[in-house]
């Protein structure tokens, strides 16, 4: 007979600690894509910064083997993690392998309660290929186990009790896989990090003809900048910004905790402010 799983106690988090971001994404290139400029805002305001790509990028080559193109692309994404600076935490799975089983759950909570993050970044749960959106909801599914001692992650962690609050990224193109735009609840300012924003993404260099060939993305750093400066279009006010929508607190904090726009209130837009900010610009 299998023998229950021993619980793993939780914790409370130390008054002192600085406040930590966790950067959940799909593959290596998600998080300097779609979240960098966010992670520099916050990492100037003296966050911790933890990145985390759930899939370790074997299938994003058409010149190199599995082995091959997951090796370039972990060194890429280490080099990018390290100019922020950020924690990198390596890959649990391979490409288009991103599932919400009870593995990746398991191993995605275990990094959850190692980072202890107060904001959780990640993709939009509807979005343009099935990775992406697995990888979202491991990420709420992590941050909502984080505090359940029944639950065992793998490696073993123990729980922690604080509250979290999990950011929905803009999905690829700013539309739904139906086409339809849509527009953040958050946007934050990145353009005084666009070049910053820009090198980072510059360092998946494997990554240029891949996308040219298989989605049509002739400069992907072109393309960045272009959705972002969309989404500082959709904002009425930043001229490049990245959109984020917030999940539902339910299960994670208590009600109305915003930290990413407690922490970025003077570079950061809700969507409930954008009337109350054209107002004051016009007067």
């Amino acid at each position: 007979m299998n023998q229950p799983a021993q619980k793993q106690a939780a914790t409370s988090l130390p008054s002192t600690k600085k406040p930590v971001v966790l950067a959940l994404a799909a593959h290596p290139d998600d998080i300097e894509f779609v979240m960098a400029g966010t992670l520099l805002q916050l990492a100037a305001r003296g966050w911790e910064v933890h990145c985390f790509n759930v899939a370790n990028g074997c299938c994003g080559s058409k010149k190199l083997d599995r082995a091959q193109s997951a090796a370039v692309r972990l060194g890429e994404a280490q080099r990018a993690a390290a100019q922020i600076p950020a924690h990198f935490h390596p890959p649990i799975c391979n490409d288009l392998e991103v599932f919400y089983t009870s593995e990746l759950h398991a191993q995605v909570a275990a990094v959850v309660r190692q980072a202890q993050p107060t904001v959780i970044l990640t993709h939009a749960l509807s979005d343009y290929m099935e990775d992406h959106q697995n990888a979202a909801r491991l990420a709420v599914g992590g941050a909502f186990v984080r505090g359940m001692p029944n639950f065992v992650t793998h490696p073993p962690r123990l729980a922690y009790d604080a509250d979290v609050a999990v950011y929905h990224a803009q999905p690829h193109g700013n539309r739904d896989p139906m086409g339809n735009l849509v527009v953040p609840t958050h946007f934050v300012d990145v353009t005084p990090y666009l070049a910053t924003k820009r090198q980072l993404l510059a360092t998946h260099a494997s990554q240029d003809q891949w996308l040219d060939a298989t989605q049509k993305i002739s400069s992907y750093l072109t393309t960045m900048e272009d959705l972002n400066r969309e989404v500082g279009e959709l904002s009425g006010q930043f001229q490049f910004a990245e959109g984020w929508r917030q999940h539902i607190h339910l299960g994670l904090s208590a009600p109305g905790f915003d930290p990413l726009q407690a922490a970025l209130a003077n570079v950061a837009l809700t969507t409930s402010s954008i009337p109350a900010q054209r107002a004051a610009n016009v007067n």
